[in-house]
């Protein structure tokens, strides 16, 4: 088992952002997914040992996260981690950028360290932006940057914050076949479900703090057979309708009328119904 948290929480006063977790992340990719406000990033960050559960305890390839300090720092030599928002030094090029992680990081040796840099930037596809200052990149260029810190050392545990954000499709495209390839567990949250879909081995669902569905993309859309519909009208009791582009009104939820098809629901059309569940 590469990360575990068992019964791990975390609350600020009153307030409880993550309720006593208990979860277990294999090799594959894993998909989190919850509304804003769900616990999401308290999860992420904690399993980052950027932030200290309030109880329960965490572990990464191992080592106590929640343990002494020598446990979490060898947990951290495993981690790759991508945080929402990236602030990225002055002056810097892309290369350097990533050098200078890379020191924090301890890869003390400059070939291997070099090649390292150059190995992620080309994975990222930034390979002729290396001289580049960062602040001279696109908003695209500079995500696919700060996902490439992230992957730096092939990290036992990859954790990703809304890694798409920014992105065009052929670069999502992209890092679903860099992430699809790394060899330990990849956590990514996202509100891209057609990513989850398309990646994802396992899913999380988070609400209000707390695990609502964890299993196979295929046990998350069996949860929605047969509740949504298509045809000329809305069905009775949807939870969520729109007109689709080919005229016909697409219905989450309810009771068909006679002559509504029944159609094939997708990541999201099951996340939806499982919210309204909650």
């Amino acid at each position: 088992m590469i990360a575990t948290l068992t019964d791990a929480a975390k609350s600020y006063g009153r307030t409880c952002a993550l309720r006593p977790t208990t979860l277990h992340l294999d090799t594959g990719v894993i998909g989190l997914l919850g509304p804003n406000g769900a616990g999401k990033t308290t999860m992420l960050r904690m399993l980052a040992t950027v932030l200290a559960p309030t109880s329960g305890r965490i572990t990464v390839a191992g080592y106590d996260v929640t343990g002494a300090y020598g446990e979490r720092v060898e947990a951290r030599r495993r981690i790759g981690y991508l945080p929402q928002e990236v602030v990225f030094p002055r002056g810097m090029t892309a290369a350097g950028f990533l050098d200078y992680i890379a020191v924090l990081k301890e890869w003390r040796n400059t070939a291997s360290r070099h090649d390292e840099v150059q190995r992620v930037l080309a994975l990222v596809d930034l390979a002729d932006r290396s001289t580049t200052k960062v602040r001279a990149l696109s908003g695209g260029q500079r995500r696919r940057l700060a996902i490439a810190q992230a992957l730096i050392g092939s990290p036992s545990l990859l954790i990703l914050d809304e890694p798409t954000t920014g992105l065009d499709p052929e670069q999502r495209m992209g890092l679903r076949n860099i992430l699809s390839k790394q060899p330990g567990a990849v956590l990514i949250s996202t509100h891209q479900t057609e990513d989850v879909a398309a990646l994802c081995d396992r899913v999380i669902v988070l609400d209000d703090g707390a695990v609502r569905f964890d299993g196979t993309v295929a046990d998350l859309l069996a949860t929605a057979d047969g509740l949504v519909h298509q045809g000329a009208e809305a069905t009775v009791g949807a939870i969520q309708t729109w007109r689709t582009g080919t005229g016909l009104i697409r219905s989450v939820g309810g009771e068909a009328a006679a002559g509504i098809e029944r159609v094939t629901p997708t990541v999201e059309d099951a996340y939806l119904l499982l919210r309204q569940q909650s």
